[in-house]
């Protein structure tokens, strides 16, 4: 299987919310259902970001459009994993619980194995992964690979009307980027510009922004965090100060190998502590409870007088 990408145009998109249901339907993702739980923020965009149980929102943005025929300009967004070849996400999850499917590239999620560590929300430069209280699991989109292993599309691709959203090879869905750039750029969008060829080490998401990234609410310039660099260089460190740890303890139980555990008792006459093994003086004159028997460690202790030869 060659890797494959989700390819938005935003262009295309009317907004309609088709893909951001269409994920809840398909991962049993549940929405608030009392009354008036789900409060009016002023615009369409709802909810106003992702929560633990909401991988995809479309974003919304208008402004003054720069076209006289189109006074208005709306830049729909999307709210998502980006599913980076290069993801932090998946390089800093200590338990596995994100990773990169080999077949088709999509950073998948296995909840079973996560530990809400919390370390992919910290690496994540989209700020995409949320952690959900009442699983106490971390959530995010996990391109649907359960479909794509069955040659289906993304469940969000699948219910796209207007086809803004497409699935494909991943080459495939740059050449027809491309396409449509060059479309946008021929009708006088000079802003409009290809998001995900070469970010985080190139995305299986790639989106044709209508009126530039920032418009369409996109990172600008997305970075890997410096924490996620230096844990994974710590990486091998703490693999050899692991194995060192293992090699002293064992060196550790070697030597205690010649230790000598003793039973003692006190000599009330002479007021030493006395082992009744050898029946050496282990202490002269502690002065210690007559009534006490302990145990005792000792190690190459030099031979004491015996009891009767205490002056």
């Amino acid at each position: 299987m060659a890797e494959k990408a989700i390819l938005f145009d935003t262009s295309r998109c009317t907004g309609c919310h088709a893909c951001q249901i269409a994920c809840k339907c398909w991962n049993v993702l549940p929405s608030p259902t009392g009354l008036n739980e789900n409060t009016f923020s002023g615009t369409h965009q709802n909810p106003s970001d992702l929560n633990g149980a909401t991988r995809l929102i479309m974003t919304y943005s208008e402004a003054d459009g720069a076209l006289s025929n189109k006074p208005v300009a709306w830049a729909f967004g999307r709210r998502s994993c980006q599913h980076c070849t290069d993801a932090p996400c998946a390089s800093i999850c200590p338990s596995g619980t994100l990773y990169v499917h080999e077949e088709s590239g999509m950073v998948t999620v296995d909840a079973s194995k996560c530990v809400a560590c919390h370390y992919c929300v910290t690496a994540c430069p989209f700020d995409v992964p949320r952690y959900n209280g009442m699983q106490g699991k971390v959530n995010k989109c996990t391109g649907c690979v359960d479909r794509i292993e069955q040659g289906m599309a993304p469940a969000c691709v699948s219910t796209c009307q207007p086809e803004a959203l497409s699935f494909g090879d991943r080459d495939e869905m740059l050449a027809e980027a491309e396409k449509r750039l060059a479309m946008l750029k021929s009708r006088g969008y000079e802003h409009a510009v290809i998001y995900g060829a070469e970010e985080i080490g190139g995305l299986h998401v790639i989106q044709v922004f209508k009126y530039g990234v920032e418009a369409h609410g996109q990172v600008l310039d997305p970075k890997v965090s410096p924490i996620t660099t230096l844990t994974n260089i710590m990486k091998p460190v703490t693999g050899v100060v692991a194995g060192a740890t293992v090699i002293g303890l064992a060196a550790m139980f070697g030597l205690a190998a010649g230790y000598k555990r003793d039973k003692l008792a006190y000599n009330a006459e002479t007021e030493d502590t006395i082992s009744l093994e050898t029946g050496e003086v282990i202490k002269h004159g502690d002065g210690q409870d007559t009534e006490s028997v302990k145990e005792h460690i000792t190690c190459n202790l030099p031979i004491g007088k015996k009891g009767g030869d205490h002056e």
